[in-house]
């Protein structure tokens, strides 16, 4: 065979050493269960909660979005209240129906199966995270980072940081999923290889960054190979 067509083996179907997931947007969808919690919460104040506002919110801590709330609109509860209230109301969507991203979940089923681990690093909150693992195999996850067990939420790497090192892998040998600015940031900043599956706001290019419309096609072999892009 010629050389010249032959795919480099560092390219060539080659597997991560781990993938990090992002979930919100990225794995699953929650991100309408959010505004729809967000709007009911604000309205109840007296308020109006507009698509821009609850796009400002995509991809924060928790704690971000709740002291947004506070600071933008008439509700004058507690930032962990107003958090509370909303992530209750979200995990009882999921539980209704798990909203998967496209092929998301085929893809870290595929990924358990090629032997990859796979790292859960979330902004949500453990209580939240806890719905999502109870409708997925035992042991799908190597490793979860919530952004309730960080100091620093993204779009500082900390919590990155932390999944590669429980995992005990090189960062420059991982696949960070994100659908979000902040969350890319914080991927990128951890030294991982980052591909973003834009959902609700657009990513702008960044070097180190490939970017993907779905992650429907997608197989473990395919990850480091787009991650160069």
């Amino acid at each position: 065979m010629d050389d010249a067509t032959t795919p480099a083996p560092d390219t060539a179907r080659r597997l991560p050493a781990a993938v990090l997931w992002d979930m919100d947007g990225t794995l699953i969808d929650t991100e309408p269960s959010w505004a729809r919690h967000e709007t009911a919460l604000v309205e109840s104040f007296g308020g109006t909660w507009t698509h821009d506002d609850m796009l400002a919110c995509v991809g924060n801590p928790l704690e971000v979005s709740a002291r947004y709330i506070r600071e933008t609109t008439p509700v004058d509860l507690p930032e962990r209240e107003i958090t509370v209230r909303m992530q209750a109301g979200v995990m009882a969507d999921m539980r209704d129906r798990m909203p998967w991203r496209p092929r998301a979940a085929e893809l870290l089923a595929a990924l358990g199966k090629a032997g990859v681990p796979c790292a859960l690093v979330t902004m949500s909150w453990r209580p939240m995270v806890d719905v999502l693992l109870e409708a997925l195999p035992e042991g799908t996850f190597a490793t979860v980072v919530t952004g309730d067990v960080v100091e620093r939420g993204k779009p500082d790497p900390e919590a990155y940081l932390t999944a590669i090192a429980e995992l005990g892998v090189e960062a420059a040998e991982c696949v960070a999923l994100e659908d979000s600015r902040s969350g890319v940031g914080a991927a990128l900043a951890s030294g991982a290889r980052t591909v973003a599956v834009p959902h609700l706001v657009e990513i702008p290019d960044a070097p180190g960054l490939a970017k993907v419309p779905t992650l429907a096609g997608v197989a473990p072999g395919d990850l480091w190979r787009l991650s160069q892009a």
